[in-house]
Formats: structure tokens, sequence, C-alpha cells
């Protein structure tokens, strides 16, 4: 039986400013059936390349502040006009370059709330919308076209891994994002009855204000990979760790 078509009607994208996020908005609009509605948000909404791209709303969103995760999800359920969100791409993100030994409380704290927290509240505050995509849904199953969360993590938070530690320990990034890990099994658990797929990404070490110019990888690289692997996600991959080369990566 063939597999049905990827269609996504609506998407959020968070800190979609620059980098991955603003190179998935891109590759969104690239598709031969872009979705209806991309929601592009940002931080910061001043010198924003989101806008430059995208006539759908660009907003401004602070993932550290509950109240204007509210108003963010207000405005977008007044654009949906009666629909769903199909998917809630969680991508905005921080990283300060720490060691074990000037690791300290105020980083701990702020990347911390940024990376897991952030998720978190964006996950709770969005999910009417995404359960009412998954009731409105005609297809069987859980997919990205339905209704699904993703999550941008790193293969830095794996436990197993710990890749390059002696290049950039970085342990509050490594810390939040194995965290952040945690909250996309325990969405996954909640939400599967819901409909709603649930599935953290490494998108590998890609040539971003955060990678750097070292980096291995393009940002158009990196999100087409991206935007192939959510095309085919299903029930199988709820709850995993998935990597832009579509392996499943260690906790």
């Amino acid at each position: 039986c063939s597999k049905p078509q990827f269609t996504v009607k609506s998407v959020l994208v968070t800190g979609s400013n620059r980098g991955i996020g603003l190179g998935l908005v891109k590759r969104f609009l690239e598709l031969p059936n872009p979705p209806e509605w991309i929601f592009a948000t940002t931080r910061e909404l001043a010198g924003c390349q989101s806008k430059d791209v995208s006539e759908s709303p660009v907003m401004s969103i602070d993932v550290t502040d509950p109240n204007s995760i509210k108003a963010a999800a207000k405005r977008v359920e007044a654009h949906l006009q009666g629909h769903g969100l199909n998917l809630l791409i969680n991508n905005a993100g921080m990283l300060r370059v720490t060691t074990m030994e000037n690791e300290n409380v105020e980083t701990m704290a702020i990347v911390y709330l940024t990376n897991t927290v952030g998720p978190l509240l964006m996950s709770q505050e969005f999910l009417p919308l995404l359960k009412k995509a998954a009731q409105q849904s005609t297809q069987t199953g859980l997919s990205c076209s339905k209704a699904a969360i993703l999550n941008m993590s790193s293969i830095a938070a794996s436990i197993e891994v710990v890749p390059l530690w002696e290049l950039r320990k970085t342990p509050s990034y490594r810390c939040s994002k194995a965290a952040l890990n945690m909250i996309t099994r325990c969405l996954s658990l909640e939400y599967k009855d819901c409909g709603i797929l649930c599935t953290s990404i490494h998108p590998g070490w890609v040539k971003t204000r955060m990678g750097t110019e070292a980096a291995l990888q393009t940002v158009e690289e990196t999100t087409q990979a991206i935007l192939k692997i959510i095309s085919t996600l299903s029930e199988k991959e709820n709850g995993s760790f998935m990597g832009w080369d579509g392996k499943i990566y260690p906790w």
C-alpha cells in the first residue's frame, strides 16, 4: 500500500531568525506543496532574516518567558482559524562555552531554562492546537503530517558517547540537551494516545553561529536531510533520538 503523501498544513519553528531554524523555514517553503501556515518565530524581531524569506507570520517568542509563549499561542490560534497545528519544531537553543572549572549557577540556569524548560513550556501551551490537528487528520498512526513535536537536540547530549569532550566540554549545554531528550521521551509516552508523535533530532555539526565555521555540514545540507527524515517518521520513531543521517543515536 502506498504511503500517504507528506503534507504539513501548518508548522511553527522557534529560533528561526538564523541558522538551522531559518534553514528549515526555507526548506518548507521550497516543498512542492508548502504548508499553508509557516510560523517563523524568534526572540528578537529586529534583524530577523525569516522576514525576508517568508510571507507567513514572523512572530516573537521568548521560550524562557511563559507569558510570551501564551501570547504567541493565542496569535497562532487566531491565524489558524479553527485548524490545528501539525508540527511544532522546538529549535531555539543556546550554548555557553564552559568548562568543569568555570561552570556556574548562572550559566547552568539560563542554558537549562532555554534548552530544556523552553521546549517543555512550548509543548504544553501548543498542546491543544496539536491535539486539534491530530483529531482533524484522516491519517491513521503517527506522522508529522498529522501532529508532531520535534525537539532539536545534539549528540553532545549522549551520555553513552559524550563526543568531542577534549574539544568542547560545555557541561551546561550537554546536560540541558540530555534533559531535553528525557522530555521527548516523556512527551512521547504522554501524547501517543492523542495521536501526537514526539522525537528528538541531532542535526549534526553545522556551520552556524553556535556550530562555528569549523563544522562539517552546511545549513542547507542539514535542513534538507532533516526534512527528508521528518517526511518518513512514524510510530516506530516515536520517543527516539534520531540523527539528521537517519540513524538512531544512543541516549
